[in-house]
């Protein structure tokens, strides 16, 4: 598969780091994963999964940041799930749908630091 190569379409600043991420489809709270973070922004993430989800799927999300000790509580919705190795590693593509000012302002202040970091 080719690069892409069109014009940008993000508006929020966006970071390739590795952040823990405890996720579960929003509504089932015994079903909980432990991932990652491939990239992350104040407006979404790419995240590693053992399974595919379905486009429109929201997840509560539970992400860990360096910055802060608590983790930020949010919801995302699952724009696309991209296999990686056959039945075993996907990515994530989603947009976050809800998440409270503090919260907000939290990621801002991380993506800002490790956007000028790198």
């Amino acid at each position: 598969m080719s690069p892409y190569s069109g014009s940008e379409r993000r508006i929020h600043l966006r970071i390739d780091r590795n952040f823990v991420v405890s996720y579960r489809i929003y509504g089932e709270p015994n079903d909980i994963d432990v991932s990652q973070t491939k990239n992350f922004s104040e407006g979404g993430m790419l995240l590693t999964t053992n399974r595919s989800f379905d486009s429109g799927t929201i997840l509560a999300i539970e992400i860990r940041l360096p910055l802060i000790s608590q983790p930020i509580r949010l919801l995302g919705k699952i724009l696309e799930t991209k296999e990686i190795a056959h039945n075993l590693i996907y990515e994530a593509r989603l947009v976050f749908t809800y998440m409270d000012d503090q919260s907000r302002n939290f990621i801002k202040n991380t993506v800002n630091y490790f956007s000028k970091k790198d």
